[in-house]
């Protein structure tokens, strides 16, 4: 008769489960009109468990901000990165969002065996590395990356906001709102503009117009020189 041992079936390590720390992967900030897309990259402490680790949308503002203060302080190591307007406009989107990943990833004090990157793309890394859909919701250390992403960008906007008021950036944070959209079509782009994303491309055309307009206007009638020049500061596209 075989022993009972033999009928307990032990799982075998696969190679693409290699022991070591693991670290989670997210980002902030892809759907926005303006500012950077913001990655972070989280090895949590197994021996200093956080409680209330949860997908960041899923959070209230204080709950980011208390838990982020957790991370920082109880987590093996963190790291946070961003991939700037430019690189956004010049490589789009996605491309950017995948930078900002490995970047924040490279930034890590500690390699990882193996990195958790929430969504189902993976940036171009030199370790082991798994994309998990709706991860933010179910590794805490994607959680916990996604909430550092969050309210690192959150701040950001905050700091847009005292530099261009007029867009309301602390409030929607970049979004497409109906007050963002409104301040743009009254002011045009700013610098922190998105220029690839298509409502921030329709104010830059709306503003080349305008700026064709008062050329015109400028030469006809030379007397509207005060005018011309506020209209000018408000709607002329950024460098």
């Amino acid at each position: 008769m075989r022993s009972r041992k033999f009928l307990k079936a032990e799982q075998a390590r696969l190679v693409w489960d290699a022991p070591g720390l693991l670290a989670g992967v997210d980002e902030a900030g892809r759907g926005p009109l303006a500012g950077p897309v913001v990655a972070a990259a989280v090895i949590l402490d197994d021996t200093r468990p956080i409680r209330g680790l949860a997908d960041s949308k899923t959070l209230t503002p204080l709950q980011r901000e208390r838990l982020h203060d957790q991370i920082l302080a109880k987590a093996l190591c963190c790291s946070i990165a961003q991939a700037s307007v430019e690189e956004i406009d010049t490589h789009n989107i996605l491309q950017a969002t995948m930078i900002a990943m490995r970047r924040a990833v490279e930034g890590l004090r500690l390699k990882p065996a193996k990195v958790l990157v929430d969504g189902n793309r993976l940036p171009t890394l030199d370790v082991l590395a798994e994309a998990v859909v709706k991860g933010d919701a179910l590794i805490k250390a994607i959680s916990a990356a996604s909430i550092l992403a969050k309210v690192h960008r959150d701040r950001l906007c905050e700091q847009l906001h005292t530099e261009f008021p007029h867009y309301g950036f602390a409030g929607h944070k970049g979004y497409g709102t109906p007050e963002h959209l409104e301040a743009l079509l009254k002011h045009g782009a700013c610098v922190h503009h998105r220029r690839s994303f298509s409502p921030v491309a329709a104010a830059l055309t709306r503003t080349a117009a305008g700026a064709s307009l008062v050329i015109e206007t400028q030469t006809a009638m030379p007397m509207v020189i005060a005018t011309v020049e506020t209209v000018h500061l408000d709607l002329r596209a950024a460098p």
